[in-house]
């Protein structure tokens, strides 16, 4: 459990660091990922080359129809391909953030300051609440 624990306390870390520099952070995370598949890669074509039944499973038409199977069963091959956003958003006949017009945003943006407005009413309001709760204390503990 030490090990998890500083593992964690070590991803937080150096994912709070690398994210001030996003660009950076892509590159280098597109490298990793990148290394990280090669060597699926090569570990496959070794493996394939040791008997006929690794063969047969690593050959290219086989591994496609295992994986699809593996990853439909696993309930992430549609996830991983498009995205439960793009799903979402799909389902809710949303638009990207990128085709919306200036009137959507400004509309937004309005509802956000009428929300905020509120919400100033409703803080005034209970500060009175309890002013007024307060000044009823003092005037009991007079009579």
């Amino acid at each position: 459990m030490r090990f998890f624990t500083a593992f964690d306390k070590a991803e937080e870390y150096i994912r709070g660091h690398l994210s001030r520099h996003p660009l950076f952070y892509a590159f280098l995370g597109g490298i990793v990922v990148v290394l990280f598949w090669r060597g699926v890669w090569e570990t496959a074509d070794i493996l394939a080359n040791r008997n006929d039944i690794l063969r047969w499973f690593f050959y290219g038409p086989n591994q496609i129809v295992f994986s699809t199977i593996v990853l439909m069963l696993m309930g992430l091959l549609v996830s991983v391909f498009v995205g439960e956003k793009i799903i979402i958003s799909g389902l809710r006949h949303e638009k990207q953030v990128e085709d919306r017009t200036e009137e959507i945003i400004e509309e937004e943006v309005i509802t956000l300051k009428h929300i905020r407005d509120e919400i100033r009413v409703l803080k005034a309001e209970i500060h009175d609440y309890k002013n007024g709760a307060e000044n009823m204390g003092e005037i009991k503990k007079k009579k």
